[in-house]
């Protein structure tokens, strides 16, 4: 996979998590603060980091950033500097803008003004930490959008012997299982119709209720 441009807007903990996972993808990432500090704790892992107000058009113009694919506005602690920062990185040309945003009210105005992805990181790690508190079956819970889930479920005893298609996902259930791993490998690249053994794992993809039913069931 080619390595692409990223610009990162506001290295608190979200910014910095995720700047720092592109770099380490190979990919050409700046990161942009206001805070002196914040800026030289990330000099290190990126390819640059800038200090400088992304409220100021001209500041971002200078650093670059036009020259970007795509621009993460991930300051959180200020609802203007977020929408402001936006605006500045729409007018000076970016393609792919991405923010983040703390309220509903914030998302709706993020997308008015033509964000492509507005995220919530908090809200979905708390609706992900929820699932998987709720059911210990389900190791991971992701929001694939439109409505649709995706869980990594553990096979329980329960499950243990049967073949995937005993368990009507389609069904029973609305549901459909994309695969089936065991320990690093894909079984239904190798199987379309697995038996299931204890701890392995299946992807399951549908909506929040029907998984809800699925693995309660289990």
């Amino acid at each position: 996979m080619r390595s692409r441009s990223f610009a990162v807007i506001g290295l608190g903990t979200f910014g910095t998590t995720v700047a720092t996972e592109l770099s380490e993808a190979g990919n050409d990432v700046f990161g942009i603060d206001i805070s002196d500090k914040a800026a030289a704790a990330m000099a290190d892992t990126l390819r640059e980091t800038v200090i400088a107000d992304a409220r100021d058009e001209q500041a971002l113009r200078e650093a670059g950033i036009d020259q970007c694919e795509t621009v993460l506005v991930a300051i959180g602690d200020d609802l203007e500097a977020n929408i402001v920062s936006v605006m500045n990185v729409k007018i000076i040309g970016v393609k792919h803008v991405w923010a983040k945003a703390i309220s509903r009210t914030h998302h709706r105005i993020l997308s008015r003004i033509g964000v492509e992805r507005v995220v919530h990181p908090e809200r979905q790690m708390g609706q992900r930490v929820a699932q998987m508190l709720h059911n210990p079956l389900v190791r991971d819970y992701v929001s694939m959008g439109n409505g649709y889930y995706a869980i990594s479920v553990v096979v329980p005893e329960s499950m243990a012997g049967h073949r995937v298609s005993d368990l009507k996902f389609g069904e029973d259930f609305n549901l459909r299982c994309l695969n089936v791993m065991r320990g690093s490998h894909w079984l239904s690249d190798e199987e379309s119709d697995p038996e299931l053994q204890v701890d392995d794992s299946m992807l399951v993809l549908g909506k929040r209720a029907d998984l809800r039913t699925f693995s309660d069931k289990f």
